[in-house]
């Protein structure tokens, strides 16, 4: 078959050019469309009930995450020149498309009195704004003294302030974010420019957008980097460009095509799928460089170009094949799971992996029987002597040091069981970028003056509607509230019952120590001004405390939202808090009431979904085992083959997680993917170091040691090319500001070195022990499947046919 397959790739190569000339077209003109994206909500399962009630609560109260914070400490901002500055900017930020609303100091409402209509009314403190400086510190003190914004607006201990904007979800979620977020950042920068005062930013609206702009430049850095290390690698091995141009035109059309894949998929490119063009490239050039380096080597030994070829697809293509497709097991597991991030990245990298296969196997051939034969000097790799001297040593301690090898092995994943022992399981919202990042740096900022400003929100459902109305209800929500502020993670609570004390302050003029909820006496009063609030007036005043009320309370009034903001402390110190102190304290309150309080939120959601995805992932390491097996037992069929795949490769794994536990490299998403892609990769040298050996032994009648000696010579030429390219290949990503991608190509280039010892001396030994002892005996050929049968036979078969398609080939 593989025969037939490069005769017809010969013979039709002008046809097959200009038909992936037009799909590569088509996929370029798709691949145009492509867009960003960074959703924290993608990696949890829409079925979770965590993530379902998520969606019911922004159903019933709106957003979490859409709020952008700018934030600035400097004495000057209250004096009036500065501060006109900062009502410029509100002004002006406030008329950007795609805000909905903005909060700050210079447009601070506070509830007054009515008692003409016996109503509340929210009015702007700065209703007419000061001349003088007098006039300025007299109004911030009637700020000072609204109680319901300590802490949110102007932090109580440093003075800091911030204006919190509110984004319209509709352009957060398109391609229209990236530029809102310019246009603000764009304005603030010019108030920074001329006030001097240092401007901060914040909030998962500038997280979402910055991780958004570095995926595509980084993506973009990737590919280059790829493209530039690949070419140097493929120059070092061949010494010919033309061993170099060629490859890597081929993988930047499969890069083209898995682009365009992205678009017709429904897909946009997030911090995952942006990886895989790069990875497309690293996976795709040991595929040309394994079809040229056995082409040298064929025409080496035949002289003729298009029987040189025909023979290399017919003798490794199978074999190629099942590498490709056990490359593709380490990524298709993650179409097992439901997580719309994992499951786009693993579909897109699977069929990009077949593409790349597709394309190189009909483009390889095409383009080296129409380039000029091999020359002497370009054959010179073949006889690489760094190479010859060390599978040579390979070969030795293979054959004469076993026992030396077994015990290093043992020695190796004992060590590497204790730092398999030292991982731990932690992420942040933002750890994957830099700590020295402006954005942590900003964070830093708000934590360190409003606690944080990672959204957190519970909800009170009290039973029953308009339970809400009752005093006793209202008291316990208090106390929770109470114990809430007492944590240093988190900022003021706020809500209905925060909105109740800011009512019973008005009704009492706006005196501060009147901030609490009103008693059985000045509820009913309380209550009613309220309810004529939001009667049938339709000023501005009516509308905006009927709008706070709403945020807070469902249309029954029997749920309560309670919203914070939170430090970003790491989902470990996050669950530890929720379980530890949050969760008892809230079983102690409202135990024997009726009253039921839920935890939300897009925090909340993030770190759920980084403990799903870890155990999804472990689940789908166990998933690549089993595939990886299965491929191994229907192209070997034998049970030991299995074995002999699975274990140095199981060796590989433990080593690569003892190494993230002595160098602190903690398990989160980006690096719990290295396991499944590094097992996919590193069992294609098992299989092809396997296939080889089966070979020899069938075809040849070789003996064990042998045989071994011939494959080590043969296949290992070939699968060290392959680690070093993947190794350089991967290494790129190291360059990464994503500490997630950082590691993931830190720990596959250790994986793909330690894999060397793996595949070319503790597999080979273990085949020397187990295959029939050690002994210069000859193998059983019962047991052994035959992957090259008939091989002069379909040589003469090979010369016949091409005797035949002599002329059109020559035309």
């Amino acid at each position: 078959m593989w025969s037939n397959l490069a005769l017809f790739v010969i013979k039709n190569r002008r046809i097959l050019i200009l038909l992936l000339a037009a799909i590569t077209v088509f996929m370029g003109w798709q691949a145009r469309k492509v867009e960003m994206t960074y959703d924290f909500a993608q990696v949890v399962s829409p079925d979770d009930p965590d993530m379902v009630y998520f969606q019911r609560f922004k159903q019933q109260f709106g957003e979490d995450g859409n709020v952008l914070v700018l934030g600035m400490q400097d004495s000057s901002v209250y004096r009036l020149g500065t501060f006109n500055e900062l009502r410029a900017l509100t002004d002006t930020l406030s008329k950007v498309r795609g805000v909905n609303g903005i909060l700050g100091v210079t447009r601070l409402p506070r509830l007054e009195k009515d008692t003409a209509t016996r109503s509340f009314r929210a009015v702007p403190i700065f209703q007419r704004f000061p001349q003088t400086q007098p006039e300025l510190d007299s109004l911030m003190r009637v700020v000072n003294a609204q109680e319901f914004y300590k802490g949110q607006l102007i932090s109580p201990t440093t003075g800091a302030t911030l204006l919190a904007l509110t984004l319209d979800p509709t352009y957060l979620n398109s391609s229209r974010r990236q530029a809102v977020m310019n246009e603000i950042l764009a304005h603030a920068e010019r108030f920074q420019q001329k006030t001097g005062i240092r401007m901060h930013y914040a909030g998962l609206p500038y997280v979402r957008a910055t991780m958004t702009t570095k995926v595509a430049s980084e993506m973009k850095l990737f590919v280059a980097l790829t493209v530039v290390m690949m070419a140097l690698t493929l120059f070092m091995f061949f010494r010919t460009w033309s061993a170099v141009v060629f490859p890597l035109l081929i993988v930047l059309v499969v890069v083209v095509w898995c682009v365009g894949s992205m678009v017709l998929l429904g897909y946009k490119i997030n911090l995952l799928t942006g990886l895989i063009p790069s990875i497309i490239i690293v996976i795709g050039i040991p595929n040309c460089t394994y079809l040229l380096s056995r082409y040298h080597y064929d025409y080496r030994k035949s002289g003729n170009q298009v029987l040189a070829m025909a023979r290399v697809v017919r003798k490794i293509g199978l074999v190629t094949l099942m590498n490709n497709t056990t490359t593709a097991i380490g990524f298709v597991v993650f179409c097992f799971t439901n997580i719309a991030i994992l499951f786009q990245f693993g579909a897109v990298a699977t069929i990009n992996i077949f593409v790349a296969f597709a394309v190189s196997f009909i483009l390889m051939p095409i383009v080296f029987t129409y380039l000029p034969p091999p020359t002497p000097k370009q054959l010179e790799h073949l006889e690489a002597k760094p190479l010859t001297k060390l599978l040579e040593f390979f070969e030795y301690l293979v054959l004469e040091r076993r026992g030396t090898v077994y015990l290093a092995a043992a020695a190796m994943v004992a060590l590497a069981s204790l730092g398999v022992m030292k991982v731990q399981s932690v992420s942040y919202m933002v750890d994957d970028l830099p700590k020295d990042s402006s954005v942590n740096a900003d964070l830093k900022f708000f934590e360190q003056h409003f606690n944080g400003v990672m959204p957190l929100e519970l909800v009170v459902d009290t039973g029953r509607p308009k339970g809400l109305l009752k005093l006793k209800n209202l008291e316990k929500i208090d106390r929770l509230e109470n114990f809430l502020r007492t944590q240093p993670v988190l900022t003021a609570p706020v809500s209905v019952v925060t909105f109740l004390k800011a009512s019973t302050q008005a009704f009492y003029n706006g005196s501060p120590e009147y901030y609490r909820l009103p008693d059985n006496s000045e509820k009913n009063f309380v209550f009613s001004y309220l309810a004529r609030s939001q009667s049938a007036d339709s000023s501005n005043e009516g509308q905006l405390t009927s709008k706070l009320l709403r945020s807070f309370t469902d249309s029954t009034m029997q749920q309560a939202r309670i919203s914070l903001k939170i430090a970003d402390i790491g989902s470990r110190n996050l669950d530890t808090l929720l379980s530890n102190q949050i969760q008892p304290r809230i079983k102690e309150i409202f135990m024997g009431t009726g009253m039921n309080v839920r935890l939300t939120g897009t925090t909340i959601i993030f770190t759920k979904g980084n403990e799903y995805l870890i155990g999804t992932l472990k689940e789908s390491l166990i998933i690549a085992f089993v595939l990886v097996g299965l491929v191994v037992l229907i192209l070997f069929r034998s049970i030991r083959a299995v074995f002999f795949t699975l274990l140095p490769n199981l060796v590989t794994l433990l080593l690569t997680g003892g190494l993230m536990g002595f160098f602190g490299i903690p398990l989160k998403p980006s690096t719990a993917l290295i396991f499944s892609i590094a097992l996919g990769i590193d069992g294609d040298n098992s299989i092809h170091l396997l296939a080889k050996f089966r070979q020899e032994l069938a075809v040849n009648g070789r003996r064990v040691r042998a045989a071994i000696s011939t494959t080590l010579s043969e296949a290992g030429t070939s699968m060290i090319y392959t680690s070093i390219v993947l190794f350089l290949g991967f290494s790129v990503f190291a360059f990464s500001e994503f500490g997630g991608t950082k590691a993931l190509g830190l720990l596959m280039s250790a994986s793909l070195l330690i894999t060397n010892f793996s595949n070319l001396i503790l597999l080979p030994s273990l085949l020397v022990t187990f295959e029939h002892g050690v002994d210069e005996e000859t193998i059983d050929q019962s047991g052994i499947r035959h992957y090259d049968d008939n091989y002069h036979e379909e040589d003469d078969d090979l010369e016949l046919n091409l005797s035949r398609m002599k002329k059109g080939i020559s035309a």
